[in-house]
């Protein structure tokens, strides 16, 4: 595994469960690290400040963009996200995979500043599925939950940008997969230089 940690980003629809998906993939493995957005939307019953989000008022986040401390940001159904660049450095340079759980637009974002991060997309089995798992919800208005359904036709058309997709109907194996697929990436011949550098020099006393 290389010293430096990978830089993940998963994306899905509003219902996709990928929170869920996270939470368990970080109490179940020890080296991944989750990044903290910042986001002008009101917290949800149970979300906590500096634990689920850093919620912080729209002249603050707009404050942070001007000032160059969002690695990106997007406006998502009338509201900022954005994720700080402080705390994924220093977690990728500790050696930790760093885990974006950010929109697509996002995701393309960082995708095309920083090449080799890895982006999936996690997605339930269907469109009816994401609509009732809104609905259970019950925080947010049909009003708002239609507006999630548009958004998510208009994600729908950027998948396959993204390097994987996970179906998330068990959640467990979902997990599996997820961690599956960021162990098998750290051994991607664009993440080895190193070692290969290593072996050809050793190689030249053969020669």
């Amino acid at each position: 595994m290389s010293d430096r940690g990978i830089l993940i980003v998963v994306s899905g629809f509003a219902g996709s469960g990928k929170g869920t998906v996270m939470e368990r993939l970080l109490s179940g493995y020890d080296n991944y690290a989750l990044s903290i957005s910042a986001t002008t939307r009101a917290p949800r019953d149970g979300e906590v400040d500096g634990r689920h989000y850093f919620f912080v008022d729209t002249e603050k986040f707009e404050r942070m963009i001007e000032e160059g401390e969002l690695l990106e940001y997007a406006r998502y159904v009338s509201n900022y996200y954005g994720t700080p660049k402080s705390y994924v450095e220093k977690e990728l340079s500790r050696g930790k995979d760093v885990i974006l759980e950010i929109e697509t637009k996002g995701a393309l974002s960082v995708k095309e500043r920083f090449p080799d991060t890895l982006l999936l997309f996690i997605m339930p089995p269907d469109a009816d599925e994401i609509y009732n798992r809104l609905k259970k919800r019950g925080t947010e208005s049909e009003e708002v939950i239609r507006a999630r359904m548009s958004k998510a036709g208009e994600e729908a058309k950027l998948i396959e940008r993204y390097d994987y997709l996970i179906t998330n109907d068990d959640l467990d194996d979902c997990v599996s997969k997820v961690h599956s697929i960021i162990q098998a990436a750290h051994l991607s011949v664009s993440r080895s230089s190193d070692r290969i550098r290593a072996m050809q020099e050793q190689l030249k006393k053969y020669s």
